[in-house]
């Protein structure tokens, strides 16, 4: 068999530096103001939601104002100011609701240690886990208001979630309270963000049988036959026709929404038919259920994006995985959650603390690197760092 070439690489060292958790964070949303806006991974979604909202209240807006003269002074100027309004109170919560974090749930470094939680399980599918002798049930029971509730496990942050939270495949974040994923506003509507895309959702209708009523009225008050104003006044016909098409699938969504406050339900739940075979745990009657949507405490974040974190170089592992294509985890070692042996045992912080920089780069060339001190046994000399060594199996 051909012998294989191992080549002295640079001196060990500890890769790491102090990073804000907003830069190094593994879900795919994007950061605006040093991790103080959070956005969806489809941010851009926002600007043509506010464009087709903005350019036809602002038209109508500006319609009116040059029409101020043809119509009594109070009635001009209180349809113009209100519909400024409107338009600024919906632009307003669009971005209320696509830039502040939906209620993410932080991620865990390695899973929860099974032996030392408190809670009952009935699952009979095991997750296996990075250490061997450690095995987690894929969910387990807690308890919600006297009711049993049965979160499961997700595999990407780690965690079991907490009730009502999902994973969103889209943002790849666990969200408190998870609704759904909102394409129009780019971000995910959870428990700290939900407030806001309801009024912007109930404003967007507000705002559209606005326009639509006060674009038909401004034609109807023309002292001419409606034919004849609609061919002259073409921009309130789009006005009327847009609005008119818009407002059933705002209109929709507003209904819907009332129909899930008012029953403490969440689009999610209601797609799977969480409750209809069992009774809800969370509704607590139509006013406690409006009252802890629209007038409660926003929660605090359970996540500081601002906050310093430490970086460790991870390079060794992502250059094995596309090397070899292997699942890093079902391996001897760990190199994402942490380093252990078969045994379970943690490997020594010296081969932990390996500058594995350039093994990619060895492993392409043919050449396996490794540490001078490796190959040198104690009281010995070192090896010559400018001849390899060659080793025959």
């Amino acid at each position: 068999m051909g012998g294989i070439d191992l080549v002295a690489p640079p001196s060990l060292s500890v890769a790491s530096k102090k990073k804000r958790l907003y830069q190094v964070w593994k879900g795919r949303n994007k950061f605006l103001c040093g991790g103080r806006l959070v956005f969806g991974p489809d941010a851009s979604s926002v600007i043509l939601s506010a464009c087709l909202i903005g350019g036809p209240a602002l038209t109508f807006c500006i319609k009116t104002a040059m029409k101020m003269s043809q119509v009594e002074f109070l009635y001009g100027r209180v349809i113009l100011v209100v519909g400024l309004i409107l338009t600024f109170l919906d632009l307003c919560f669009l971005f209320m609701t696509s830039s502040r974090n939906p209620g993410i749930v932080p991620r865990n470094s390695r899973p929860p240690e099974w032996e030392a939680m408190s809670c009952s399980t009935s699952s009979t599918e095991w997750i296996s886990t990075s250490t061997p002798n450690l095995r987690l049930p894929r969910t387990k029971d807690v308890f919600v208001n006297g009711h049993t509730v049965r979160v499961k496990y997700c595999d990407t942050c780690l965690l079991y979630r907490p009730p009502r939270a999902s994973h969103c495949s889209i943002c790849n974040n666990c969200v408190q309270r998870f609704d759904h994923h909102c394409p129009w506003v780019g971000q995910c509507i959870g428990v700290r963000n939900y407030r806001s895309f309801i009024l912007f959702v109930w404003t967007s209708t507000v705002l559209c049988m606005y326009v639509f009523t006060f674009s038909l009225l401004g034609l109807l008050r023309q002292p001419v036959r409606i034919w004849t104003a609609m061919s002259t006044d073409i921009i309130s016909v789009i006005l009327i026709v847009y609005c008119f098409i818009t407002v059933w699938f705002v209109g929709g969504l507003s209904v819907f929404h009332f129909y899930l406050i008012c029953t403490n339900q969440t689009t999610y739940e209601n797609f799977r038919f969480r409750y209809d075979k069992k009774e809800n745990p969370y509704n607590k009657g139509m006013i406690n259920n409006l009252r802890e949507i629209l007038v409660s405490r926003t929660q605090p974040s359970l996540i500081n994006f601002r906050e310093l974190v430490t970086e460790e170089d991870d390079t060794f592992a992502d250059s094995i995985v596309k090397r070899f294509r292997g699942d890093v985890r079902s391996n001897k070692y760990d190199f994402e959650i942490g380093i252990f042996t078969k045994d379970g045992k943690q490997v020594p912080e010296i081969f932990q603390n390996l500058d594995l920089k350039d093994t990619d780069s060895s492993l392409k060339g043919g050449k396996i690197a490794l540490d001078p001190w490796l190959l040198s046994p104690p009281n010995h000399k070192a090896i010559d760092e400018s001849s390899p060594v060659a080793l025959n199996p």
